[in-house]
This record gives structure tokens, sequence and C-alpha cells, in this order.
């Protein structure tokens, strides 16, 4: 029986203040604690936030991984227009698109291993070895001739070592935010779409002026010294993890299976998973097959980068703005909304254009709709997660998504 509880047997007595104080700390302990844990499966607006110096450079460094991994791989138009024309002009273009397609596909499968081994061991193991790897992709990349060398080295080892980079950067925020965790996580990932606005172009010039191999190696080190300062700067919020994930998520962090079938047991979790499967299915194709559409309609090819580029630009604005608004109306109540629009922009617009003008109006439309479905979404999976339980779930329904 609690102490209140007992007032109506107690004698009544008053206390000094400095008594008074000190029994009502634990109970006002016990409440914060409380709200804390909220944060991670509803809205906690009375929830103090306070993320901190090491919060804010977790953004940045997170901002920086997205910006020069997974930009780099928004660009893959360059390199599939590229290859077409050069070192893979007897391919098809289908055939040249697997090696893009084959980069998602390992970025989405090896989100449910890392993200167990993230929600187990944290994000510094997982930053270095993305690090390694996805470097070491760009200099193989630099150097191969044949087909099955860009499946290998720009298709798996690339992929993975995206996803490497990828997973804790954006768990790790999660940590670190409560009330305003979809903006942070907007921030980070329009660095995916700055990215994407500068490799096209970057990468077209160096091309263009000093060659593909050492272009290539250019971009290596541009994007490995990004990485670096990812690793750097990305840490967890272990105050969080100590105190807001219940006993039982807690003791499974580093015992629990890699991938967690019980998850499906909640249906929020299941229709999330189900809905963006089928998003999934079409959401990449533009940024893979812009830029062959802007040469089919008989665009330079030195403009038709530039279209690639204005989808990018579009992400920004659509992983910030829509990340912002959703922290107030709810992230679901954004997340499908945004799916459905920007499937509706792909049948509106793309299949009616006729020219440079009603290209770009599409490329920068997309590129926001786009943007704010993928900004929204890792928020989306937090919210109904338990603290211990984000870097497995997001890693599993990125995995799932990989299946369609």
């Amino acid at each position: 029986m609690y102490d209140h509880e007992k007032s109506d047997s107690a004698p009544s007595t008053v206390e000094p203040v400095s008594t008074i104080s000190s029994t009502a700390a634990p109970s006002d302990s016990i409440a914060s604690e409380t709200l804390r844990s909220r944060c991670w499966t509803q809205k906690a607006p009375n929830v103090e936030e306070r993320p901190g110096f090491t919060g804010y450079m977790t953004v940045f460094g997170a901002f920086m991984s997205l910006l020069v991994t997974f930009g780099h791989m928004n660009a893959f138009g360059t390199f599939q227009a590229w290859y077409s024309s050069h070192q893979l002009s007897q391919m098809s273009q289908s055939a040249i698109s697997w090696i893009g397609s084959l980069q998602l596909l390992i970025f989405f499968l090896a989100g449910a291993p890392i993200g167990r081994c993230f929600d187990a061991y944290g994000p510094t193991r997982l930053l270095i070895a993305g690090t390694l790897l996805f470097t070491l992709s760009l200099v193989l990349t630099s150097i191969s001739v044949v087909y099955w060398q860009y499946i290998l080295v720009q298709g798996l080892l690339f992929g993975f070592g995206v996803a490497l980079m990828f997973y804790p950067a954006l768990a790790s925020i999660t940590t670190h935010f409560c009330e305003y965790r979809a903006t942070a996580l907007g921030i980070a990932a329009a660095g995916s779409s700055v990215g994407g606005v500068v490799y096209p172009i970057m990468l077209q010039h160096l091309f263009e002026r000093i060659g593909f191999a050492w272009g290539v190696r250019v971009s290596a080190l541009v994007s490995g010294t990004g990485c670096v300062l990812a690793t750097l700067t990305i840490r967890n919020n272990q105050r969080v993890d100590k105190n807001n994930a219940s006993p039982a998520c807690e003791r499974s962090r580093k015992s629990g299976p890699y991938v967690d079938l019980t998850a499906f047991k909640d249906p929020r979790f299941s229709l999330l998973a189900l809905g963006s499967s089928f998003v999934a299915l079409g959401l990449y194709i533009p940024f893979f097959y812009v830029v062959e559409f802007a040469e089919h309609l008989n665009i330079s090819p030195k403009l038709a980068f530039y279209v690639l580029s204005a989808m990018n630009a579009g992400g920004i604005f659509g992983r910030i703005a829509p990340a912002y608004i959703s922290d107030t109306i709810g992230h679901f109540n954004l997340l499908t909304p945004a799916a459905f629009l920007s499937g509706l922009a792909t049948l509106a617009l793309w299949f009616n254009v006729r020219d440079l003008a009603g290209l770009m109006v599409f490329a920068t439309v997309y590129g926001f709709l786009s943007g704010a479905f993928i900004s929204v979404l890792t928020p989306s999976i937090a919210r109904i997660s338990e603290r211990g339980q984000v870097g497995t779930r997001m890693g599993m329904l990125y995995s799932v998504i990989s299946v369609p």
C-alpha cells in the first residue's frame, strides 16, 4: 500500500518542508521515468527533451553518412547512363539496371542483422566496418571492366557498405530525440538528397575531365572522408539505453534472435511492413530511369543529369518539412498521404511529360513526395517500438521491403 493510501488511518501531522521534499522525490522520479518510457510508444509533449551536444552531433554525423552513401546510391542513374555508352554498351538497359537493383536488395536485406547488431553493440563497430567496405567498393569499381565484376563490387559490396552506414546512423538518432524525433531524422535523411544533387553533377564532370576510373577514385576519397566524420560523431544515448527500456526488452538486446518474428504479432508493425513493401515496389524506379528517359526525349546528356539532381533537390525539402509537420499531426497521418501522392505524381505527371520543363516539374514534385515517405518511415517504426527493439524492427521492416 502506497503512502497516500494510508493517509486515512495515519495521524494527521504537518511535516517540515525538507521532509516533504525528500519523500516526494521518489514519486517524482518514478513519474519522470514513466514519461520518458512513454516517449517510445506514444507522444509525450510534457517530456522535457534535452538531446545535448552529442545528440546534435549525431544528427550531423548521420547527415554526412547519408550524404556520401545513400546520396551516392541515388546517383546510380549517372552510372547507368555512362555504362550504357561505355564499359557495358553491349548490355541492355535492363541488365545494367540490375547493378542498382542489387544495391537496393542487399541494402534492404542487410537491415535485419545490422539492426539486431545495433541493439546489442551500438553504432561504432558497424560504422567502422561500413566505412571500410563502402570505400573499398568504390575503389574496386574504378578498376572493374566486365559485367560480373560490377555486379559483385558495385552491387553486393556497395549495397552492404551503405547498409552498415545507414541503419546505425538513423537508429542512433532515435535514442536522443523524442518530441522532435521525426524532424531530427528528416534533417539527417536530407543528406541523401543533398548527395543526390551533388554526386550526379560531380561524377559527370569527373568522368568527362579525368576519366571514369579516376573520377570514381576521387569520389571514393570524398565519400570515405564523410564516412570517417560520421563514425567519429554518431553515438548512442547511453542514459536512454539504461533508463528507457523494459527489463524484458533489455535482456533480449544481446541474447535475442536476429529476426524477431514475434514483432509480426503486433498488427501495427505488420500493417506498416506490408504497406511499405507495396510502396517500395516502385519508389526508386524514377531515380534509376529518369536520366535515360530524359535522353529518350532528345534532351542532351549534360542537361539530363540535372534532372536527377532536381529530383534529389526536391527530396531535401521533402525530408525536412513533412517530418516537422508529422511531429505535430502524427507520423502515420503523414506517411499514408505521402505514399499515395508519390504514386499519383508518377501516373499523372511522368506519363504525360513531353519536354524538359515538364520533366523538371515531375522530378521536383516526385522528389519531394518520395522524400516525405522515406523520412517519416523510421520515426513511425520507433513510435510503435520499445527502445531495445528499434534497431531490430527497423532492419526487419527494410528486409521485408526487399522481398517484392
